[in-house]
């Protein structure tokens, strides 16, 4: 087992020593790999945790260089302690950012109303009819466009602008594993100089 490659794990995604070393093994030495397997047994963790209450956390807000986009946001966790920890300041820091550089409307695709989903639906259905597409793929290109629509309208379904191979889901599950309390992004508003500023649904539980 190299202890350089188990260095390097550690280095990029900030899990414990045995863990890096039980997905390192797992992963027959591929770091890549090594990484997908530590990203699943996150997942896991978080989906254990994601039912605890979460009512600390902070409010923030992120002001972009140029002062023509600004974001507030509210994160929550299950303690004041995890709330202050550098992990979680970063967490919602990046959260900020990436709201600032994507503009989301929603945090998580629940969230959307359901006649909005509908409509663009049928907008989709009706382009791809007169496209002239089979009849029998039309369902299938349709749920793709869906499936577009929530990455751009929703926050968790992001790309995560610092490493676009993740969503931003993969980030918050990701602070999770490593602080070992549930994560909420619970609402946000993104502020955009000279335009009419629209706030995301209060309330929305989204944890990992």
């Amino acid at each position: 087992m190299s202890m350089e490659g188990i260095r390097e794990l550690r280095e990029r995604t900030g899990a414990g020593l045995s863990d890096c070393q039980k997905a390192f093994k797992k992963a027959d030495g591929d770091i890549d790999k090594a990484i997908q397997v530590l990203r699943e047994s996150g997942a896991a963790k978080a989906a254990k945790k994601s039912t605890r209450q979460a009512t600390d956390g902070v409010v923030s807000s992120y002001i972009h260089p140029g002062g023509r986009v600004g974001v507030l946001i509210e994160v929550n966790c299950e303690t004041d302690f995890a709330a202050r920890t550098d992990e979680f300041q970063q967490l919602v820091r990046d959260l900020s950012m990436q709201i600032a550089a994507s503009a989301p409307r929603f945090v998580q695709r629940e969230e959307i109303p359901a006649a909005e989903v509908d409509t663009e639906r049928q907008i989709h259905r009706a382009q791809a009819l007169q496209s002239g597409k089979p009849e029998k793929v039309i369902d299938r290109i349709v749920d793709g466009q869906i499936e577009k629509f929530f990455q751009e309208a929703c926050l968790l379904e992001q790309p995560f602008v610092k490493e676009p191979d993740k969503k931003v889901r993969d980030l918050v599950q990701d602070a999770v594993a490593r602080l070992g309390v549930n994560v909420v992004v619970r609402r946000f508003s993104r502020f955009v100089l000279g335009e009419t500023v629209k706030e995301s649904p209060a309330g929305g539980d989204a944890g990992a």
